[in-house]
């Protein structure tokens, strides 16, 4: 839908990209960091009703928010149920940034595939399987605005770590050639897991990573 807004938000502790998309009052919120109690603020603030929170991979860094707005507004939140298990181990991560623990007795996710869905009334988004930098990664891509979002899997001028659980080197060079195949419109607007967004025609052109096996 024409009036449909993508907004990147840097939310407190700055250090992660998170995306709010939102029509009239209805919203969803993709990678969810930070403190409830800030995106509480954020969306009741503007008269937002959220409807639904999906995360690009497991680590805390990108989902410190979700299970608590999940269970705050009643909504689902969706992870690839391969990184499930670093939910809890994340909670090192939390420290370092003083945010709160994610509770043992957390909300649940559901499960996320590669598949398209309809995030809000005329708003569809590709789902792809992008493991290497965890598990269950996965990015999001929105064809009617041309954004992608790829959290951790790519940035704008190297990729995501490999060192951590889950990760695979081969899988995630994989997982850029694929994302390099489908051959995305120059002018795609790409929103990293960290630090500047980009377009695809500037990573074709200046990340060596981003290369298509083809």
């Amino acid at each position: 839908m024409s009036d449909t807004k993508f907004e990147v938000l840097r939310m407190p502790p700055e250090n992660t990209n998170s995306l709010l998309v939102y029509n009239a009052n209805d919203c969803v919120i993709f990678d969810a960091w930070g403190h409830v109690s800030d995106w509480c603020s954020l969306l009741d603030g503007r008269g937002l009703k959220l409807r639904a929170i999906y995360t690009t991979h497991g680590h805390s860094d990108h989902l410190s928010a979700a299970p608590g707005l999940a269970e705050h507004y009643n909504v689902d939140w969706f992870l690839n149920f391969r990184d499930e298990p670093l939910i809890l181990w994340g909670n090192q991560i939390l420290d370092f940034w003083e945010l709160p623990h994610i509770p043992g007795d957390y909300k649940k996710p559901k499960g996320l595939i590669a598949e398209t869905v309809h995030i809000l009334p005329g708003v569809p988004m590709q789902i792809m399987a992008t493991p290497g930098h965890s598990l269950g990664g996965m990015v999001f891509y929105f064809p009617i605005q041309k954004i992608l979002m790829t959290g951790d899997t790519i940035f704008k001028e190297g990729i995501g770590r490999y060192d951590l659980p889950g990760g695979n080197a081969n899988e995630l060079r994989n997982s850029i050639s694929k994302i390099a195949a489908k051959n995305f419109p120059d002018d795609t607007y790409v929103v990293h897991g960290h630090g500047d967004d980009s377009v695809i025609k500037w990573l074709r052109e200046n990340n060596p990573w981003f290369k298509c096996k083809a």
